[in-house]
């Protein structure tokens, strides 16, 4: 169903669940998924794959945390989390154990629609944030590795820096590949250049 927002909704009070369904169908493109009976939310993410997790927490505990935690170690979503009371400490836990939206309610459930629609928009912000920062995290390491293989040739050959780099960009695309792979070959090697 692409265009859909699916919606895991986990809930063991099937009064809040049905009141959180109802506010749900507001999202006019989304289809909201429950965690079938006798099944886990930890077994449940990966078989159903909702673009969004919905908790709803009537008195939060760790153990619960725990099963988000490795709910979304693998696959990663962005969290939604209702609770009745307000806890500094839980919440900070709850954050760290991946809840995108922490939402302390009282007796009436608050309009859900901006709030989902922010916890995926902040989720989706910071995965791209967190990919951004991967791939830069390995250009530097690759860049890093580079040098450390002109200097292996450089010291070995007896040549200058930009003659060590032609060196790597002639062989790989004498090779067809990458320089950086060319450069972690040759320091992973302990510096032995082929001729």
């Amino acid at each position: 169903m692409p265009g859909h927002l699916k919606v895991l909704l986990a809930d063991s009070d099937p009064d809040r669940a049905a009141i959180l369904e109802q506010r749900l169908g507001e999202i006019s493109d989304s289809v909201v998924l429950r965690v079938p009976a006798g099944r886990s939310l930890i077994e449940a993410v990966p078989e159903l794959t909702p673009d969004v997790i919905i908790v709803d927490m009537a008195r939060p505990d760790r153990d619960g945390l725990d099963d988000l935690r490795r709910a979304s170690a693998d696959n990663k979503r962005p969290v939604v989390m209702f609770v009745d009371r307000d806890d500094r400490g839980f919440m900070e836990e709850a954050i760290a154990a991946g809840v995108s939206s922490y939402n302390v309610v009282g007796a009436a459930f608050p309009d859900v629609k901006p709030i989902v629609m922010a916890a995926v928009a902040i989720f989706r912000k910071y995965q791209q944030i967190a990919e951004d920062l991967n791939a830069a995290k390995a250009m530097l390491a690759e860049r890093e590795t580079i040098n450390r293989a002109k200097t292996l040739l450089m010291r070995q050959r007896n040549i200058d820096e930009p003659q060590a780099y032609r060196w790597l960009r002639r062989r790989a695309m004498n090779e067809s590949r990458r320089i950086g792979d060319i450069a972690a070959e040759l320091v992973a090697g302990e510096g032995k250049a082929p001729k």
